[in-house]
Protein backbone atom coordinates (compact mmCIF):
# COMPACT_ATOMS: atom_id res chain seq x y z
CA UNK A 1 0.00 0.00 0.00
CA UNK A 2 3.52 2.64 0.47
CA UNK A 3 3.58 1.96 -3.07
CA UNK A 4 0.29 2.61 -4.27
CA UNK A 5 0.73 5.85 -2.18
CA UNK A 6 3.76 6.53 -3.71
CA UNK A 7 2.62 5.77 -6.93
CA UNK A 8 5.41 2.86 -7.50
CA UNK A 9 3.18 0.46 -9.27
CA UNK A 10 1.28 -0.60 -12.15
CA UNK A 11 -1.78 0.47 -13.41
CA UNK A 12 -3.28 -2.69 -13.08
CA UNK A 13 -2.13 -3.19 -9.14
CA UNK A 14 -3.44 0.71 -8.81
CA UNK A 15 -7.07 -0.47 -9.52
CA UNK A 16 -6.72 -3.82 -7.90
CA UNK A 17 -5.42 -1.42 -4.22
CA UNK A 18 -8.37 0.75 -5.40
CA UNK A 19 -10.98 -2.13 -5.67
CA UNK A 20 -10.18 -3.49 -2.16
CA UNK A 21 -10.09 -0.11 -0.57
CA UNK A 22 -13.53 0.52 -2.03
CA UNK A 23 -15.06 -3.26 -0.66
CA UNK A 24 -12.83 -2.89 2.70
CA UNK A 25 -12.97 0.48 5.19
CA UNK A 26 -9.70 -1.18 7.08
CA UNK A 27 -7.93 -1.25 3.39
CA UNK A 28 -9.26 2.66 2.65
CA UNK A 29 -8.23 3.98 6.98
CA UNK A 30 -4.71 2.38 6.26
CA UNK A 31 -4.32 3.98 2.92
CA UNK A 32 -4.52 7.08 4.55
CA UNK A 33 -2.86 6.83 7.61
CA UNK A 34 0.39 6.22 5.12
CA UNK A 35 -0.37 9.50 3.05
CA UNK A 36 -0.83 11.50 6.76
CA UNK A 37 2.61 9.78 7.88
CA UNK A 38 4.34 10.31 4.55
CA UNK A 39 3.34 14.22 4.40
CA UNK A 40 4.26 14.56 8.05
CA UNK A 41 8.01 12.74 7.50
CA UNK A 42 8.28 15.59 4.01
CA UNK A 43 7.12 18.38 6.96
CA UNK A 44 9.39 16.79 9.41
CA UNK A 45 12.35 16.80 7.38
CA UNK A 46 12.36 19.67 5.18
CA UNK A 47 15.02 21.86 4.41
CA UNK A 48 14.52 25.64 3.94
CA UNK A 49 17.33 26.46 1.05
CA UNK A 50 19.36 29.35 1.37
CA UNK A 51 18.64 32.59 0.19
CA UNK A 52 20.80 33.26 -2.34
CA UNK A 53 20.58 29.69 -3.84
CA UNK A 54 16.85 31.09 -4.12
CA UNK A 55 17.43 34.10 -5.68
CA UNK A 56 20.02 32.37 -8.24
CA UNK A 57 17.13 29.60 -9.38
CA UNK A 58 14.53 32.67 -9.67
CA UNK A 59 16.98 34.96 -11.77
CA UNK A 60 17.77 32.41 -13.88
CA UNK A 61 14.21 31.78 -14.95
CA UNK A 62 13.43 35.25 -15.84
CA UNK A 63 16.27 35.67 -18.10
CA UNK A 64 16.05 32.46 -19.58
CA UNK A 65 12.01 32.57 -20.66
CA UNK A 66 12.90 33.24 -24.11
CA UNK A 67 15.34 30.63 -24.59
CA UNK A 68 14.90 27.54 -23.88
CA UNK A 69 18.79 26.19 -24.81
CA UNK A 70 20.51 27.81 -22.02
CA UNK A 71 18.94 25.13 -19.61
CA UNK A 72 21.06 22.27 -21.15
CA UNK A 73 24.06 23.86 -19.91
CA UNK A 74 25.68 21.54 -18.10
CA UNK A 75 25.76 21.38 -14.12
CA UNK A 76 29.14 22.60 -12.48
CA UNK A 77 30.26 21.70 -9.46
CA UNK A 78 29.51 25.04 -7.42
CA UNK A 79 25.97 24.27 -8.58
CA UNK A 80 25.69 21.04 -6.46
CA UNK A 81 27.44 22.89 -3.47
CA UNK A 82 23.98 23.94 -1.64
CA UNK A 83 22.21 20.61 -3.15
CA UNK A 84 21.37 18.57 -0.07
CA UNK A 85 19.80 15.06 -1.09
CA UNK A 86 17.50 13.36 0.81
CA UNK A 87 18.14 9.57 1.82
CA UNK A 88 15.67 7.51 -0.18
CA UNK A 89 12.56 6.27 1.80
CA UNK A 90 12.36 2.73 3.48
CA UNK A 91 9.77 0.87 1.75
CA UNK A 92 8.36 -1.22 4.88
CA UNK A 93 7.23 -4.32 3.79
CA UNK A 94 5.23 -5.29 7.02
CA UNK A 95 2.14 -3.88 4.78
CA UNK A 96 2.75 -5.51 1.69
CA UNK A 97 2.96 -9.04 3.88
CA UNK A 98 0.02 -7.90 6.23
CA UNK A 99 -2.28 -7.02 3.07
CA UNK A 100 -1.17 -10.86 1.70
CA UNK A 101 -1.95 -12.04 4.06
CA UNK A 102 -5.40 -10.31 4.88
CA UNK A 103 -5.94 -11.34 0.94
CA UNK A 104 -5.47 -15.07 2.07
CA UNK A 105 -7.94 -15.22 4.50
CA UNK A 106 -10.06 -13.33 2.49
CA UNK A 107 -10.25 -16.25 -0.35
CA UNK A 108 -10.07 -18.64 2.28
CA UNK A 109 -13.51 -17.53 3.70
CA UNK A 110 -15.11 -17.01 0.67
CA UNK A 111 -14.03 -20.74 -0.58
CA UNK A 112 -15.44 -21.83 3.38
CA UNK A 113 -18.67 -20.10 2.76
CA UNK A 114 -19.23 -21.69 -0.41
CA UNK A 115 -18.36 -25.01 0.34
CA UNK A 116 -20.82 -24.75 3.30
CA UNK A 117 -23.68 -23.55 1.21
CA UNK A 118 -23.41 -26.05 -1.45
CA UNK A 119 -23.92 -28.68 1.79
CA UNK A 120 -26.56 -27.11 2.77
CA UNK A 121 -28.38 -26.76 -0.66
CA UNK A 122 -27.58 -30.89 -0.51
CA UNK A 123 -29.13 -31.49 2.75
CA UNK A 124 -32.40 -29.75 1.23
CA UNK A 125 -32.73 -31.44 -1.50
CA UNK A 126 -31.95 -34.97 0.50
CA UNK A 127 -35.04 -33.81 3.35
CA UNK A 128 -37.41 -32.68 0.06
CA UNK A 129 -36.80 -36.52 -1.22
CA UNK A 130 -37.43 -37.82 1.97
CA UNK A 131 -40.89 -35.80 2.75
CA UNK A 132 -41.40 -37.11 -0.94
CA UNK A 133 -41.09 -40.61 0.18
CA UNK A 134 -42.93 -40.38 3.78
CA UNK A 135 -45.85 -38.58 1.73
CA UNK A 136 -46.06 -41.27 -0.63
CA UNK A 137 -45.54 -44.28 1.80
CA UNK A 138 -48.37 -42.47 3.97
CA UNK A 139 -50.71 -42.25 0.21
CA UNK A 140 -49.88 -45.80 0.01
CA UNK A 141 -51.62 -46.97 3.64
CA UNK A 142 -54.23 -45.09 3.10
CA UNK A 143 -55.06 -47.23 0.32
CA UNK A 144 -54.54 -50.40 1.56
CA UNK A 145 -56.58 -49.42 4.66
CA UNK A 146 -59.26 -48.16 2.32
CA UNK A 147 -59.53 -51.20 0.96
CA UNK A 148 -59.43 -53.42 3.69
CA UNK A 149 -62.21 -51.79 5.16
CA UNK A 150 -64.18 -52.27 2.49
CA UNK A 151 -63.31 -55.72 2.16
CA UNK A 152 -64.06 -56.15 6.02
CA UNK A 153 -67.20 -54.37 6.10
CA UNK A 154 -70.11 -56.93 5.78
CA UNK A 155 -72.77 -54.86 4.29
CA UNK A 156 -70.70 -54.94 1.18
CA UNK A 157 -71.31 -57.21 -1.72
CA UNK A 158 -67.98 -58.10 -3.54
CA UNK A 159 -68.92 -58.45 -7.22
CA UNK A 160 -65.86 -59.54 -9.83
CA UNK A 161 -66.59 -58.21 -13.39
CA UNK A 162 -65.08 -60.94 -16.13
CA UNK A 163 -64.01 -59.48 -19.46
CA UNK A 164 -65.97 -60.45 -22.67
CA UNK A 165 -64.75 -62.94 -25.63
CA UNK A 166 -62.96 -59.66 -27.52
CA UNK A 167 -61.39 -58.27 -24.12
CA UNK A 168 -60.71 -62.31 -22.14
CA UNK A 169 -57.53 -60.61 -20.00
CA UNK A 170 -59.72 -58.22 -18.48
CA UNK A 171 -61.55 -58.09 -15.35
CA UNK A 172 -62.24 -55.44 -12.37
CA UNK A 173 -63.64 -55.69 -8.73
CA UNK A 174 -66.31 -53.18 -7.17
CA UNK A 175 -68.34 -53.53 -3.89
CA UNK A 176 -72.24 -52.53 -3.29
CA UNK A 177 -73.46 -51.68 0.37
CA UNK A 178 -77.52 -52.36 -0.08
CA UNK A 179 -77.41 -50.12 3.01
CA UNK A 180 -75.78 -47.33 2.52
CA UNK A 181 -76.30 -47.82 -1.18
CA UNK A 182 -72.43 -46.65 -2.12
CA UNK A 183 -70.68 -48.24 -4.92
CA UNK A 184 -66.86 -48.48 -4.77
CA UNK A 185 -64.56 -49.48 -7.97
CA UNK A 186 -61.46 -51.15 -7.10
CA UNK A 187 -59.30 -49.12 -9.66
CA UNK A 188 -56.00 -49.64 -8.20
CA UNK A 189 -56.19 -53.59 -9.14
CA UNK A 190 -58.41 -53.47 -12.31
CA UNK A 191 -57.02 -54.99 -15.20
CA UNK A 192 -58.77 -53.38 -18.33
CA UNK A 193 -57.21 -52.18 -21.98
CA UNK A 194 -55.41 -49.11 -22.53
CA UNK A 195 -57.14 -46.14 -24.62
CA UNK A 196 -56.41 -43.04 -25.66
CA UNK A 197 -57.05 -39.62 -23.77
CA UNK A 198 -60.47 -38.86 -25.53
CA UNK A 199 -62.24 -41.43 -24.08
CA UNK A 200 -63.11 -42.78 -20.71
CA UNK A 201 -64.50 -45.73 -18.70
CA UNK A 202 -67.98 -45.56 -17.84
CA UNK A 203 -70.29 -48.17 -14.99
CA UNK A 204 -73.21 -49.16 -15.88
CA UNK A 205 -75.78 -50.50 -12.87
CA UNK A 206 -77.95 -53.52 -14.23
CA UNK A 207 -81.53 -52.40 -12.96
CA UNK A 208 -84.49 -54.72 -14.10
CA UNK A 209 -82.51 -55.33 -17.09
CA UNK A 210 -81.57 -51.89 -18.18
CA UNK A 211 -78.39 -49.91 -18.14
CA UNK A 212 -78.14 -47.39 -15.53
CA UNK A 213 -75.49 -44.33 -15.19
CA UNK A 214 -72.99 -44.83 -12.30
CA UNK A 215 -70.36 -42.29 -13.53
CA UNK A 216 -66.47 -42.47 -15.13
CA UNK A 217 -63.26 -43.37 -14.56
CA UNK A 218 -59.67 -44.15 -15.07
CA UNK A 219 -56.98 -45.77 -13.80
CA UNK A 220 -55.09 -43.54 -11.14
CA UNK A 221 -51.74 -43.08 -10.43
CA UNK A 222 -49.70 -45.54 -8.12
CA UNK A 223 -49.74 -42.95 -5.14
CA UNK A 224 -53.74 -41.96 -5.65
CA UNK A 225 -56.93 -43.16 -4.54
CA UNK A 226 -57.13 -47.05 -4.64
CA UNK A 227 -60.99 -47.07 -4.67
CA UNK A 228 -63.30 -44.98 -6.30
CA UNK A 229 -66.63 -44.54 -4.90
CA UNK A 230 -69.43 -44.16 -7.65
CA UNK A 231 -72.85 -42.84 -8.15
CA UNK A 232 -74.72 -44.59 -5.29
CA UNK A 233 -77.84 -46.97 -6.30
CA UNK A 234 -80.15 -48.97 -4.09
CA UNK A 235 -80.59 -52.13 -5.94
CA UNK A 236 -78.80 -53.80 -8.56
CA UNK A 237 -78.80 -57.18 -10.13
CA UNK A 238 -75.15 -56.60 -11.56
CA UNK A 239 -72.62 -54.27 -13.22
CA UNK A 240 -71.04 -53.93 -16.72
CA UNK A 241 -68.28 -51.56 -18.03
CA UNK A 242 -67.95 -49.75 -21.42
CA UNK A 243 -65.37 -47.76 -23.45
CA UNK A 244 -67.10 -44.10 -23.83
CA UNK A 245 -66.42 -40.98 -25.32
CA UNK A 246 -64.82 -39.12 -22.54
CA UNK A 247 -67.66 -37.46 -20.10
CA UNK A 248 -69.50 -40.18 -20.73
CA UNK A 249 -72.43 -40.99 -22.70
CA UNK A 250 -76.26 -41.31 -21.87
CA UNK A 251 -76.62 -44.58 -23.18
CA UNK A 252 -73.83 -47.80 -22.86
CA UNK A 253 -72.16 -48.42 -26.65
CA UNK A 254 -72.80 -52.14 -26.60
CA UNK A 255 -70.08 -52.95 -29.14
CA UNK A 256 -67.51 -51.23 -26.29
CA UNK A 257 -68.15 -53.08 -23.29
CA UNK A 258 -65.04 -54.75 -22.04
CA UNK A 259 -66.27 -56.10 -18.34
CA UNK A 260 -69.54 -57.54 -16.88
CA UNK A 261 -70.73 -59.40 -13.86
CA UNK A 262 -73.81 -60.23 -12.34
CA UNK A 263 -75.02 -61.37 -8.25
Amino acid sequence: MELYVLGDISAEEKLQVEDMATKYPEIRDEITEIERSMEFYAEEHAIEPPADLRQRVLGSLLVNLGDDRIFTKAVTHQDDDHVISLPPARVNSFYKYAFAACLTLLLISVYGLINLYSKLQDSNTQLTALQTDKIRIVNQVNLMDSQLNMYRDTTYKVLRLKGLPKTPTAAMILAWNSVSKKVMVDVQSMNLPKHDNKHQYQLWALVGGKPVDMGVFDKPAADTAGVKEMKAIASAQGFAVTLEPMGGSINPTMDQMVVIGQF
